[in-house]
């Protein structure tokens, strides 16, 4: 069998910074063991698998798409989707002006937008939780004070909301003591503050869970971010920045229907074919 495959750096338009993710076009679906074999060969935080679907034998702008990290399969990842929609628009140069992709999460949208590429997401909710149940996981951090812990309802994600942009940066985990940590419930953590530069915000994230210490672009808990920081700014459309060692950034665009535009640029590095 051979899989046409591409590596993108996503939420970026210069090679080597944002998030870099696989993007195997199939023209067959694959078991989940395959996929996950494949992922964890190509050892990146995320690989997608898109496939698009047919009604009477005619392609359409409709995808299946799968998300796996090394070690285990995720319901939504943001920088992959718009790695699969860089390689589909811009790549194979796909006959559509949208992307329906059909995911576990949902019915999720990618067009073309002056900023780069649009995801079309679902807004995620902050809900509070109490703080002292996350004291062996600030203390693995090395957070000592912060403004606020909030969790996400749907993507289960715990993000703590720090005061400056000095203490983003200067955040060291002990990676090996999170991961022993019973924490089932947490999808990953993020921490994030007010920017007020070129950005409005800023955020780092963690998911050693996962098999990835530190995301460079995380799209799924931008979800999240949008909603809290959105609340707090009185601002429907931000600019976000996660200050990873590659770096990234995106545009953040509230919609009325509890969904969130979520617009970066994406560039194809290499491409080629997996053998197998």
């Amino acid at each position: 069998m051979s899989i046409e495959m591409y590596q993108v750096d996503a939420f970026t338009k210069e090679a080597f910074k944002g998030n870099p993710a696989i993007v195997c076009i199939l023209e067959k679906e694959l078991g989940d063991e395959m996929m996950q074999a494949i992922a964890c060969e190509m050892n990146l935080s995320e690989t997608a698998f898109i496939i698009q679907e047919r009604n009477n034998d005619k392609k359409n702008n409709k995808f299946k798409i799968r998300w796996f990290t090394p070690n285990r399969e995720v319901s939504l990842c943001g920088h992959a989707t718009l790695a699969a929609s860089e390689v589909l628009f811009n790549q194979l140069n796909i006959p559509f002006n949208e992307i329906v992709y059909v995911s576990k999460s949902g019915i999720l949208r990618a067009h073309k937008d002056v900023y780069g590429i649009s995801l079309d997401f679902p807004l995620d909710s902050a809900i509070n939780i109490e703080f002292e149940r996350f004291n062996g996981l600030l203390n693995a951090m090395g957070i000592s004070n912060y403004r606020n812990i909030f969790y996400g309802r749907e993507t289960k994600k715990l993000v703590i909301h720090l005061e400056s942009v000095k203490e983003i940066l200067e955040v060291s985990p002990d990676f090996e003591l999170m991961t022993r940590l019973d924490i089932d419930d947490i999808k990953g953590v993020g921490i994030t503050a007010y920017s007020g530069e070129d950005h409005d915000i800023i955020t780092r994230y963690f998911n050693p869970w996962a098999g990835v210490n530190e995301d460079s672009v995380t799209g799924s808990v931008h979800t999240l971010l949008a909603s809290y920081w959105s609340k707090i700014l009185i601002k429907s459309e931000l600019r976000a920045y996660q200050a990873s060692k590659r770096g990234g950034e995106m545009v953040l665009r509230i919609k009325e229907n509890k969904r969130v535009e979520m617009i970066g640029q994406a560039k194809t590095i290499l491409k080629g074919r997996l053998h197998i």
